[in-house]
């Protein structure tokens, strides 16, 4: 008896999927029996994923803030394997270094970076899977990736206030097409981790009062930074037949985050 979970036959574009949470969930996909093409801003990380990956797995190199690039990689996922069927939005990141941070020291140039690179993004790529899935007729799924920033605020190690409002806004923009495309059988839901291991945590990683933080924020598992396979069953469900009754819903995978006091005030 096939699993729900099968993803054979099944193809999907993982918008940032040459490291990190996309690349692990690239790798899950595949091992499921899915295709895959994944997306990325640089040439060298492409080649080294689609090697890694394997016959079922196609790249193309772009910047999602551009809907150029997301319009490209579903072209590519049609003419690779001949259709969508899912998207994985994991692309985005922190806007720290442009600006972002505590509203009264954000920067106007720290409200673009981070917009165009958490929001703006998301927008083009959900619009461009949503177009092929009505071109096609048969419905596909869409999950995107949000944070539990977006409603479980951290007052002073995590406050990157425009971060926030974009994954805050992941929700309510990813809730609002779930509801307009269910009729087109199209499902779309946000998964919402907390700290996980990837280049955006590397500035908690090397201080030691927000580690602590986190130990006790996020106690599950003896209390530790989430790594990218923690979301890969998760993943896989959302863009599976597994779920094919869910829509609008937001999962977070989080160690405990969002039920747990934690206290970030030093």
């Amino acid at each position: 008896m096939q699993s729900m979970m099968d993803m054979t036959d099944r193809v999907v574009l993982i918008v940032g999927g040459t490291s990190g949470l996309g690349f692990s969930a690239a790798r899950s996909l595949i091992d499921a029996g899915g295709s895959v093409v994944v997306t990325g801003r640089n040439q060298e990380k492409i080649d080294r994923a689609q090697d890694q990956l394997g016959e079922r797995c196609r790249g193309v190199v772009g910047d999602a803030a551009r809907s150029s690039s997301a319009e490209a990689a579903v072209a590519l996922a049609v003419s690779a394997f001949g259709k969508l069927d899912g998207l994985y939005h994991v692309a985005g990141g922190s806007g720290r270094s442009r600006g972002d941070g505590r509203l009264h020291e954000v920067t106007d140039e720290g409200v673009e970076y981070t917009l165009d690179l958490n929001l703006k993004s998301l927008i083009y790529s959900n619009r461009a899977a949503i177009r092929q899935f009505l071109e096609q007729g048969d419905g596909g799924v869409i999950l995107n990736m949000g944070s539990v920033l977006g409603y479980s605020p951290s007052p002073d190690f995590f406050a990157s206030h425009i971060y926030a409002a974009t994954k805050s806004a992941a929700i309510g923009f990813t809730k609002s097409i779930a509801s307009h495309y269910a009729r087109e059988n199209i499902r779309a839901n946000v998964i919402a981790p907390a700290l996980v291991e990837s280049p955006m945590s590397e500035r908690a990683a090397g201080d030691e009062a927000i580690m602590e933080f986190v130990r006790r924020k996020q106690p599950l598992d003896g209390g530790r930074v989430g790594q990218p396979e923690d979301l890969d069953s998760a993943a896989v469900f959302f863009l599976s037949e597994a779920s094919r009754f869910v829509t609008g819903q937001v999962l977070a995978v989080d160690g405990g985050w969002t039920v747990t006091e934690g206290v970030d005030r030093s």
